[in-house]
């Protein structure tokens, strides 16, 4: 019988350590190989405090950070390309400029990256994406925030892979849902980590704080994702691009057949509510 996948919600107020305890009760080590540097991938859509809503908390990359050097690893990079905003001053805003002098991590801007094209095969929709190199060579810890998108349902580990390729705009053609689908086959995060701390309702860039204090983590990126949909009370098949993932064979998206640890779904689930259409 194949194993269940896992997915660790763990609450608490004390950000750091939360990230922590759900990446040691997700066994997140096991899926790090020793041989690459670690890009961990927030998500900075632009330059907002994460206490919007918006943008990933820097409390909860520190918790990913310490808990990477506690198992040995020493080679990290916290990568962005944002969207509407300059990346190190969306950096410099939530706090993660302090990281890099604190923990000796690097910080890169994606965005002036050197990018390669790549043509993937057996794709649903992206035909060719230039992605930066940094991603390419570095296994990936996607740090999304909690929150709703406006056209993708949700946005959270998956989605989040857009800030690592260029022209983002590109990936709305159309096809959005197969194309995150395709963009994650070709930089599948090896571990997710969602910021839950305070999230957001609305839609992606509404400003809508909910604080729920929470973090999601897991190995299996279209998992964890369902499990971030459902704490915000959206069913995970109803998420066009999870159901494209798991087309792909890049996870699961059944809630029953992931074994959620720490706190339950229904323990913390809130609905989130919607913005109009904009």
């Amino acid at each position: 019988m194949k194993r269940m996948t896992r997915v660790a919600i763990v609450r608490g107020s004390k950000p750091q350590d939360v990230a922590v305890e759900a990446l040691e009760l997700a066994g997140a080590i096991d899926s790090i190989p020793g041989d690459r540097p670690v890009l961990i991938k927030p998500n900075y859509i632009n330059d907002r405090h994460p206490s919007t809503g918006i943008t990933t908390d820097a409390r909860v990359i520190e918790g990913v950070i310490a808990y990477l050097r506690q198992h040995g690893v020493a080679d990290i990079v916290v990568g962005e390309g944002c969207g509407h905003s300059d990346t190190f001053r969306a950096f410099k805003v939530a706090g993660v400029d302090a990281l890099e002098e604190r923990w000796g991590v690097r910080l890169v801007d994606l965005n002036r990256d050197e990018f390669v094209e790549i043509r993937p095969t057996g794709s649903l929709a992206l035909r060719r994406v230039r992605i930066a190199r940094t991603a390419l060579e570095s296994t990936i810890i996607s740090a999304p925030k909690l929150k709703l998108h406006g056209g993708a349902g949700v946005t959270l580990g998956l989605k989040n892979m857009m800030g690592v390729m260029t022209p983002k705009g590109s990936m709305h053609d159309g096809h959005l849902s197969q194309n995150i689908a395709d963009l994650a086959s070709i930089v599948k995060p090896r571990v997710t980590v969602v910021d839950g701390i305070i999230a957001g309702e609305g839609h992606e860039t509404s400003g809508n704080p909910v604080r729920m204090d929470l973090v999601i983590a897991g190995t299996d990126p279209v998992a964890v994702d369902a499990v971030g949909a459902a704490v915000m009370g959206v069913q995970p098949e109803k998420v066009r691009h999870l159901r494209h993932a798991e087309e792909l064979g890049l996870g699961t998206l059944d809630l029953n057949r992931i074994e959620v640890v720490g706190e339950p779904i229904e323990g913390v689930m809130r609905k989130f509510r919607r913005s109009p259409i904009r």
